[in-house]
């Protein structure tokens, strides 16, 4: 199981802290000292600390005799261990949404990645391009931070090669491309495997007689730091001016909170990436997280499907498994397949 570097730090410091109250509440006890209160250690065993705490009553012989003790810090050691092993999960995982139109007269798969963040994932990124291989997609699109701003490009440019050559691929920026000050070399790089980079352009892919359009806009950090694409704001006037609605478009988008601005486009069908899922879900409770850039606490737009009138929106939780600040929770890295109908 894949999890975040963080994640072995903070049980180390929590498992550290309650060996270090255990050994001192059992000095205190044989010098009638400051004690440490009861509550304070199950706290800390509640919170990650319970096997240390555990090993350390055993080995110190202390609170051997306390049942409170005996029973509770074996229950919190199991409870935690299978709460970490689907909490913490971080290995890759595939969803899948079907979409019907009237514009489409056989299947179409499509797969969309997003948030890669130069993430490994195995030797060669076999473990993400064999996912992707078992759905036979009839293209990929890269929606935006495939690159990383502070890890090497390796494992993205494997990636590429991996899928360049087998499948139709688009590519849109992400902000963190942007923020490396490379977003005009990555592209480079793209263009060179012969993904096709949309920055306010549109394309059109036939796939077994079908004809679909594939419209694609930067990220608007675009404005903010030097290259050769041009204004987000141009962008979307230049998309504006090939908006057909007999046609069935896709609107490649990094970010799904500015899902109101690209509605006038009327594309079929929205995919984003961003959001991270919103870093902290919680099943039944907080489905869309709880934080993602650009949308704050509480997320609107940050897994799955959204509706807006004959548009619609699918927001992927991305691949960024390394490189996030603090770990996935309850949150699997995926790819996303929609079957178009």
């Amino acid at each position: 199981m894949n999890v975040n570097p963080v994640l072995p730090a903070y049980l180390a410091v929590i498992s550290l802290l309650a060996v270090i109250l255990t050994v001192h509440d059992k000095s205190a006890a044989r010098k009638s000292a400051w004690r440490v209160k009861e509550r304070t250690l199950l706290a800390v065993s509640a919170l990650g600390g319970s096997a240390a705490m555990l090993l350390t009553m055993l080995a110190v012989r202390h609170k051997t005799r306390r049942a409170k003790f005996m029973v509770l810090l074996p229950l919190m050691i199991l409870l935690q261990v299978a709460t970490a092993a689907f909490a913490f999960n971080q290995e890759l995982s595939v969803s899948r949404y079907s979409l019907e139109s009237n514009k489409i007269n056989r299947q179409i798969r499509l797969a969309l990645v997003t948030d890669l963040h130069s993430c490994d994932y195995g030797a060669g990124q076999h473990e993400l391009l064999d996912a992707i291989d078992a759905e036979h997609p009839d293209a990929i699109f890269l929606c935006g931070d495939i690159f990383d701003d502070k890890l090497p490009p390796d494992n993205t440019t494997e990636f590429i090669e991996g899928i360049a050559a087998k499948y139709p691929c688009y590519y849109v920026s992400g902000n963190h491309e942007f923020w490396s000050g490379k977003a005009d070399d990555f592209k480079a790089v793209l263009v060179s495997y012969g993904v096709k980079v949309l920055a306010g352009e549109s394309d059109i892919l036939e796939i077994r007689g079908d004809k679909i359009r594939i419209n694609g806009i930067d990220d608007p950090d675009t404005d903010a730091y030097a290259s050769r694409s041009a204004p987000y704001g141009e962008q979307i006037n230049q998309l504006s001016a090939v908006v057909d609605r007999e046609m069935f478009t896709v609107l490649l988008s990094h970010r799904p909170e500015r899902i109101n601005e690209l509605l006038p486009l009327k594309p079929d069908l929205v995919l984003s990436g961003h959001a991270h899922g919103g870093q902290w879900q919680l099943p039944l409770v907080l489905e869309n997280g709880l934080l993602s850039p650009n949308q704050g606490l509480f997320p609107k737009y940050a897994d799955g499907e959204y509706f807006f009138g004959d548009t619609e929106l699918i927001v992927s939780r991305g691949l960024a498994r390394e490189t996030t600040a603090v770990p996935r929770i309850f949150n699997r890295p995926e790819i996303v397949v929609v079957m178009l109908e």
